[in-house]
């Protein structure tokens, strides 16, 4: 597609390399082995060398290896993803939607901006180091650990069909489908793709402030450099409309809350303060949330409808050929 388009400048096949090597092949199966053998150590004495055994079974280490390459396979979905993101703008002219979602989201909480109802009670450079660190740094090791987890662990076996599924749908429904039908930029470019920069510059004023190595403002504006001389990066491609971060944290919010009941609602806690913490710093208006927490809602009760309608074909199927004998 982006050659068609005349624009093979803004493929991200390449740039995933590195990262994603580093991180599912090395960095989290290290880190895997290393707490299986601590657990082993701990919490076994005489029957440690069984308990060895069983940890690293051949089963266990296919499990593992398997894994890996499956998520080695997924590298190139994730290129595909931010390949599309790259060309969004092009391909819909640019950013066309800025004006409609920040009225609406004014609209939606009675004439109030968001942002604002937000700074009245948390704006606090302690509040915005401890939001940043959060969005840029721990809410990755969060969705892509759990990721690694689910692929890689023989006890995920039971949902990690589904859970691959949902994880590829949030990427293309959300970031690509419904990025590219309603395209926006965001509040932090909200100047620039409408030429309005006063209505968002009390709060970019105040993320400038930032200090920390994590800065919103500072990845903003790395992005916006990336799309302004129309080039690929680790991460790149500016889309508002929905929330990808809300999306994968509210997906696994309904995959824990089939675990148990106090994990989900820790688990939907952390959604809401993950949609609060992408208003806070600009990156969305209120609604990206909103829309990605129904739209991943629907899609998860979907999905399991599917899923819960395929094995049951299979097993009425295996039970006609057991009373044919077949």
């Amino acid at each position: 597609m982006l050659e068609t388009a005349g624009h093979p400048e803004l493929s991200a096949y390449q740039i995933y390399f590195n990262q994603w090597t580093t991180l599912f092949l090395f960095s989290l199966p290290t880190m895997t082995i290393a707490i299986e053998l601590a657990v082993v150590i701990k919490r076994f004495d005489k029957r440690r060398r069984l308990a060895l055994r069983h940890a690293f079974s051949p089963a266990r280490i296919a499990r593992l290896l398997s894994g890996m390459l499956l998520l080695m396979g997924m590298m190139f979905f994730q290129g595909t993803f931010t390949s599309v993101k790259n060309i969004l703008p092009i391909l819909r002219g640019g950013f066309l939607y800025d004006r409609v979602q920040a009225d609406l989201d004014k609209m939606l909480h009675f004439g109030n901006e968001p942002w604002r109802l937000l700074y009245a009670f948390g704006r606090s450079d302690l509040v915005l180091k401890l939001l940043e660190l959060n969005y840029d740094v721990f809410w990755f090791i969060v969705c892509f650990l759990t990721l690694f987890l689910v692929v890689t662990s023989p006890k995920a076996e039971a949902i990690r069909f589904r859970y691959i599924a949902m994880f590829m749908v949030v990427w293309v429904v959300c970031g690509n489908l419904l990025a590219a039908v309603f395209i926006s930029a965001g509040p932090a470019f909200y100047g620039d793709v409408t030429g309005d920069t006063d209505r968002f510059a009390d709060q970019m004023a105040f993320l400038a402030t930032s200090s920390s190595s994590h800065s919103a403002v500072a990845v903003q504006r790395y992005l916006w450099s990336l799309y302004a001389h129309g080039v690929a990066g680790f991460g790149s491609g500016i889309s508002a409309f929905p929330s990808i971060h809300v999306g994968l944290v509210t997906m696994n919010a309904f995959f824990a809350a089939e675990v148990s009941r106090r994990l989900g609602i820790a688990a939907f806690c952390y959604a809401f303060f993950v949609a609060a913490s992408s208003i806070y710093l600009g990156w969305h208006y209120a609604i990206d949330g909103y829309v990605s927490m129904i739209v991943v809602g629907l899609c998860h009760f979907a999905v399991k409808w599917l899923m819960a309608l395929r094995w049951r074909g299979r097993s009425e199927e295996t039970a006609a050929a057991v009373r044919h004998g077949i």
